[in-house]
């Protein structure tokens, strides 16, 4: 039953063992675990802050890469629209080129086909001329005897025929 019912004595001597506990704690180890615990507060006060700051400017620099994105599209559209207006002018004047080109090359071959046609008609012309003349002179010969009035007369229906 002493367990249970503690002398006087008892009591003194563990009071005097705890103050003198708490006194040598409260010199020695409460100020370093408390300047421990605070200075683990600031550290993870610090890191809240470092990690809102890098929050932060991860917002900012999400927001400056979309801004970026958006820039770069419309640049690219405007670079794509150009590039298919040249391609069209450049398809457009190589197209009038090429009509400008085979209007130059039709009437170019026109023209030679005139000067061939002219130059053939003149020569089957000539041609007829010269066998008229010869059937002529030969037909002429039997009836006329005077050679003047055979080529008067050749020059008198030559006048009269027209070739196409």
């Amino acid at each position: 039953m002493d367990l249970l019912i503690p002398e006087i004595g008892l009591i003194f001597w563990h009071t005097i063992s705890f103050l003198i506990l708490l006194f040598l704690l409260g010199k020695f180890a409460w100020k370093p675990v408390l300047k421990a615990i605070k200075e683990r507060e600031e550290n993870i006060q610090n890191a809240l802050d470092s990690a809102e700051k890098a929050k932060l400017e991860m917002t900012r620099l999400t927001n400056e890469n979309e801004q970026l994105l958006k820039e770069a599209r419309v640049e690219r559209d405007n670079i794509l629209k150009e590039a298919k207006e040249l391609k069209d002018k450049i398809v457009a004047e190589a197209k009038d080129e090429a009509q400008a080109s085979g209007k130059k090359i039709l009437e170019q071959a026109k023209r030679e086909i005139e000067e061939q046609k002219n130059k053939a008609l003149a020569e089957v012309k000539n041609q007829v001329s010269s066998l008229s003349l010869d059937i002529a002179r030969k037909v002429l010969t039997r009836e006329f005897e005077d050679q003047g009035k055979q080529d008067a007369f050749v020059s008198d229906l030559l006048k009269d025929v027209k070739l196409n």
